[in-house]
C-alpha cells in the first residue's frame, strides 16, 4: 500500500451543507457525504497511503469576497489539522479566494508559510477567465517565486449546458484542455516556469490534440514544441483506460504522470473499474512504480522514504 493519490477531494461536512443549501450539484452530480474514516477506509481498501486533499469545484466563491476568505481559510485549517491527526496519510492542497488576486495571494502566503500546505489548487477558470488571463499574472508570479505545485481542476465550463449530459463527462475535460492551452499562449508556461502545474483526468483533451496545439502555437507565432505539453504534469484519475493511456504516453514526460483516483466523487465502484484497466495495462514496471509514487515523492519530497 504505497500509492500517493495527487486527486483526492475532501468535502467537509459544513461546506457540503452549504453548497446544498445553494442547490449546488458539482459537474452535474449531488455533493457526496465525505468523512475522514470513509477517506481511510478507501485508501486502506484501494493501495493508497497518501492523500493530496483538494477542494473540487465550484471551490468558495459565489460573489462576496469577504466570505470566500472566510470560507477558504476554514478549508485550510481543516485540511491542515486532518494532516496533523493523521501523519502521512494526507496533504493537501490549499484553497484560494478566487478570482480576487490580492486576497488569493495573501492566502496562498498562509497556507504555504503557516499551514505547510504542499501546493495550491485553482479551478480551471474563473467567471469565464482562464488561468493564463493576465490578470491572474500576479498570482502565478508569486506561486513562481514558490516553486509551487499547482492543482489545477476543471469547474464549471462558462457555457450552457446541454440537457441531460453531465459536465463531468465532457465539459471538464474541455475545460482543463482551455486552461491548459491558455497558459501556453499567454506565455506564462514560460514566465512562470517554477510552477508545477498538474492537470487533472490526464490533461482533459490535452494529449488527443496535442498537434493541433502545436498548430495553434505556429499560427499564433510561437514556436511548436512537444516540449511545452511536457512540462505539465499529469494525473490519471479516470483516466487509465486503454482508450485514454495511448495519447497520455505519447505526449506526458514519464516523470510527470502522477495517480489520482477522484474520491469521493468517483465512487469506490468507480474507481475499482478504472483500477482495473489501469493494473491490467501493459506498462513498464518502473513506470508504474513511478506513477503510483515515485513521481509524486519528486513533486512532494516530505512524502519521500514514508512507503
Amino acid at each position: 500500500m504505497n500509492r500517493i493519490d495527487t486527486h483526492q477531494h475532501i468535502v467537509p461536512p459544513r461546506y457540503a451543507e452549504w453548497l446544498r443549501e445553494k442547490g449546488i450539484k458539482p459537474g452535474g452530480v449531488d455533493v457526496p457525504t465525505w468523512s475522514e474514516s470513509a477517506a481511510l477506509e478507501f485508501m486502506d481498501g484501494h493501495g493508497i497511503q497518501t492523500g493530496i486533499l483538494s477542494l473540487s469545484t465550484p471551490g468558495v466563491y459565489f460573489g462576496d469576497v469577504a466570505e470566500a476568505c472566510r470560507w477558504a481559510r476554514e478549508i485550510n485549517i481543516y485540511c491542515a489539522d486532518l494532516r496533523d491527526r493523521h501523519p502521512g496519510r494526507f496533504g493537501f492542497f490549499a484553497t484560494l479566494p478566487m478570482p480576487d488576486v490580492d486576497s488569493a495571494i495573501e492566502e496562498a502566503e498562509y497556507a504555504l508559510d503557516v499551514l505547510q500546505a504542499d501546493g495550491i489548487v485553482l479551478l480551471a477558470n474563473y467567471e469565464g477567465r482562464y488561468l493564463g488571463d493576465e490578470t491572474f499574472l500576479p498570482l502565478l508570479e508569486f506561486l513562481h517565486e514558490r516553486g509551487t505545485a499547482v492543482f489545477v481542476h476543471p469547474g464549471e465550463l462558462p457555457a450552457e449546458p446541454v440537457p441531460g449530459i453531465p459536465g463531468f463527462t465532457a465539459d471538464f475535460l474541455l475545460d482543463t484542455t482551455r486552461t491548459a492551452i491558455s497558459l501556453i499562449l499567454s506565455g506564462a508556461m514560460e514566465r512562470c516556469a517554477n510552477i508545477k502545474f498538474i492537470l487533472a483526468h490526464a490533461g482533459g483533451f490535452v494529449p488527443y490534440i496535442a498537434y493541433r496545439i502545436l498548430l495553434t502555437m505556429a499560427r499564433e507565432g510561437l514556436a511548436p514544441s512537444l516540449d511545452v505539453l511536457k512540462r505539465f504534469y499529469f494525473d490519471i484519475a479516470l483516466s487509465a483506460t486503454p482508450a485514454a493511456l495511448p495519447s497520455l504516453l505519447e505526449v506526458a514526460d514519464p516523470d510527470h504522470i502522477t495517480y489520482g483516483s477522484d474520491f469521493p466523487f468517483a465512487p469506490p465502484i468507480a474507481v475499482d473499474a478504472i483500477n482495473g484497466l489501469y493494473e491490467k495495462y501493459p506498462l513498464d514496471p518502473a513506470l508504474r512504480a513511478a506513477i503510483d509514487r515515485g513521481n509524486s515523492e519528486a513533486l512532494f519530497p516530505r512524502l519521500k522514504g514514508q512507503s
